[in-house]
């Protein structure tokens, strides 16, 4: 019988053992992981009630991600990924028991809850850069974008549950609860590491030092012209489209609903990601990759404007759900560009860009959303990023046209060649 056109393709799992080792442990761990994303911002505002020093959170986080992402694609593209992943583990369980110790001792100073969300960054960008490049290993070319595909809708599903999750434990034991659940559900991620066979990056010479190492990396991106044009428009729907640090303050503010509250508004995002991401069957065949893009952002801009307007919680989360499922599609089509066009030599330095913009933009985002909301409003700072987005799809679309021409044949055919 024919598989439904929307349906996702799931034979990339059942064919590659490695990859449902990967993707379960990271479905377990994405879920502690999210449900320390809420907790963290949340108590922060609890602390504060500034909805300033909420935001501010993003911006403190930025260079401990840019660096750890950079070294991280580095390292990545020169030592064994399955190892790199299993040690970046134990940063990752270190930083978040400490943040639960801390949450459960009483009230700790907002500056080492600032190290500390920098430092859980820092990890964190090491974890997806190698995570990343390790993919496109596990399936053949062909079957590529299902790959990435079921592995980002999978993975939205524990933005889904995580966040709520992370609401509920809040309200229930504190957000040391959130914490100690970030901590345990790492052992998930080494447990499906130690099953998995080495993932050593496939090398064309010796490797250079660090620094040039790096320095390689983005010389290839900037030389790229549909790598960077789906870095930017990514960049550019974040920053401006993603009210990510607003949440609490529109659900304890704006809507008077508590931790659950906020917990909705971050899991609407995911679960319209989820939904969208595991109904990607359409994108198999689709070509003009680019373009589909570049009207899936201007989808998200939309939706997100007229959240800012909403005046129900439940009508916000609905239209932040519309937000997410076209920000999926834009996710597997950039995946799928950014992939088919780099070599596997250089995927760790490239996914190191992708890491970048993918984590800093929501963070660049929190500081815009949260210095708008400071001066002018929280409805105007979310309504205002949305209409900016749109604006920046017709900028894009004219500084990138190399995105708007993006052929997936065309590029999975030069792939098969160089191979």
């Amino acid at each position: 019988m024919p598989r439904p056109r929307l349906a996702v393709d799931v034979s990339p799992l059942r064919d590659s053992r490695d990859l449902r080792l990967l993707v379960a442990g990271n479905v377990v761990s994405g879920l502690g992981t999210q449900a320390a994303l809420v907790a963290l911002p949340f108590q922060v505002y609890d602390q504060t009630g500034s909805a300033f020093l909420t935001g501010l959170l993003g911006a403190v986080e930025l260079v401990p991600l840019i660096a750890m992402a950079l070294l991280g694609g580095a390292i990545a593209d020169r030592f064994d990924r399955r190892r790199v992943l299993l040690l970046d583990q134990i940063g990752l369980v270190a930083c978040a028991a400490a943040l639960a110790a801390l949450a459960a001792s009483g009230e700790p100073p907002i500056a080492l809850l600032y190290v500390l969300g920098g430092v859980l960054a820092g990890f964190g960008a090491v974890q997806n850069v190698t995570r990343s490049a390790i993919v496109p290993n596990l399936v053949a070319p062909a079957r590529l974008r299902s790959a990435l595909a079921l592995n980002f809708g999978l993975y939205q599903l524990t933005l889904v549950i995580g966040p709520a999750l992370g609401g509920v434990l809040i309200g229930l034991g504190g957000v040391e609860t959130a914490y100690a659940l970030d901590a345990v559900s790492c052992g998930a991620m080494v447990l499906a590491l130690v099953g998995m066979a080495p993932q050593r990056p496939h090398d064309a010479g010796e490797h250079p030092p660090i620094g040039r190492s790096i320095a390689e990396g983005l010389r290839f991106v900037r030389r790229n012209d549909a790598l960077v044009g789906s870095f930017a428009i990514d960049l550019m729907a974040m920053t401006f489209g993603m009210p990510r640090a607003l949440f609490p303050v529109l659900a304890v503010g704006v809507y008077g609903a508590g931790p659950e509250g906020a917990g909705l508004l971050y899991a609407s995002v995911s679960a319209g990601a989820t939904v969208a991401a595991l109904t990607t069957g359409w994108l198999e065949h689709a070509r003009r990759l680019g373009v589909i893009v570049l009207w899936a952002v201007a989808v998200w801009g939309a939706a997100i404007a007229a959240a800012g307007l909403a005046r129900s919680l439940w009508l916000a989360a609905a239209l932040l759900a519309v937000a997410g499922a076209a920000d999926s599609v834009s996710a597997v089509c950039r995946s799928t560009i950014n992939q088919t066009v780099t070599p596997d030599a250089m995927r760790g330095r490239m996914s190191s860009v992708f890491s970048l913009v993918v984590t800093s933009g929501p963070r660049l985002g929190d500081v815009e959303a949260g210095t708008v909301a400071g001066l002018a409003g929280v409805r105007f700072s979310v309504t205002s990023g949305g209409l900016a987005c749109l604006a920046g799809v017709a900028l894009v679309a004219l500084a990138w046209p190399a995105l708007v021409r993006y052929d997936a044949e065309e590029a999975l055919a030069a792939q098969a060649a160089l191979a």
